[in-house]
């Protein structure tokens, strides 16, 4: 077996730490399962015994590695985790999108993630720099959703659009200036659109303020802002459930 350790994002693999982010793995991308490492084989816990006769079916090595768990989850408690590698999942231009603009917070990335798949938004776009989603603490954090998207990087908003330039596709942002509260907002167009998200401290650049079609969330004053994560479930949450298409 090789000797695992520490994620590193410039290796071809990733780890899925936990028993559910592995289930998810194997659910969604079976094909890139490499290994599953278990800190004891004949665990009582059903779950631990599940995913190992799951691989087991699918003839997928696995390896009783308690000093490798701990090296890589950095706990002592870690009781599985599913190396894999890693894979491109382009976006689909005939579908809604969710653009992440230079997310620094891996907890938020999988919170937004989880929160994607949950609405029924596939395919997520990050703009680098940003988060990378193959960190296992954002896995973690989006408790394996994130093996169910499409996940695209992109050096800058211009290539995203770019990328998409041939369809005719509604651009909404979350900012402060030259916006309007979400709750006054209609999806008025069947095209498929893009939902922008700005980083956790900066927001979104100066260049993007009258870019599209700019979104608010109403709140009290006696808070400054949302959290991150928390403003994209609302948001996506409003666009796919609330808002109609006619």
């Amino acid at each position: 077996m090789p000797r695992y350790s520490a994620y590193d994002k410039a290796d071809g693999h990733s780890y899925a730490l936990g028993l559910f982010p592995s289930m998810e793995l194997l659910a969604a991308r079976p094909e890139q399962l490499r290994c599953l490492l278990v800190q004891d084989l004949s665990s009582p816990s059903e779950g631990v015994q599940k995913l190992i006769a799951l691989c087991r079916q699918r003839e997928v090595e696995v390896e009783e590695a308690p000093k490798a768990l701990a090296r890589i989850s950095g706990k002592d408690n870690c009781f599985a985790a599913a190396v894999f590698e890693k894979y491109d999942a382009p976006l689909v231009a005939a579908q809604d999108h969710v653009l992440l603009h230079n997310p620094s917070d891996t907890g938020n990335v999988g919170s937004i993630l989880r929160s994607a798949l949950g609405f029924g938004y596939k395919n997520v776009a990050i703009v680098r720099p940003g988060v990378d989603p193959f960190d296992p603490r954002v896995l973690r954090a989006s408790m394996g959703a994130a093996f169910h998207l499409n996940i695209e990087l992109f050096d800058s908003f211009d290539a995203y659009r770019a990328r998409f330039s041939d369809s005719i596709r509604p651009y909404y942002l979350f900012r402060l200036r030259n916006a309007k509260p979400l709750s006054g907002i209609r999806r008025k167009s069947p095209a498929p659109l893009t939902l922008v998200f700005g980083n956790e401290a900066a927001g979104l650049p100066p260049e993007l303020e009258n870019f599209g079609h700019g979104v608010f969330i109403e709140q009290e004053d006696t808070v400054d802002s949302l959290n991150l994560s928390v403003a994209a479930g609302i948001g996506l949450y409003a666009f796919k459930r609330t808002f109609s298409r006619g």
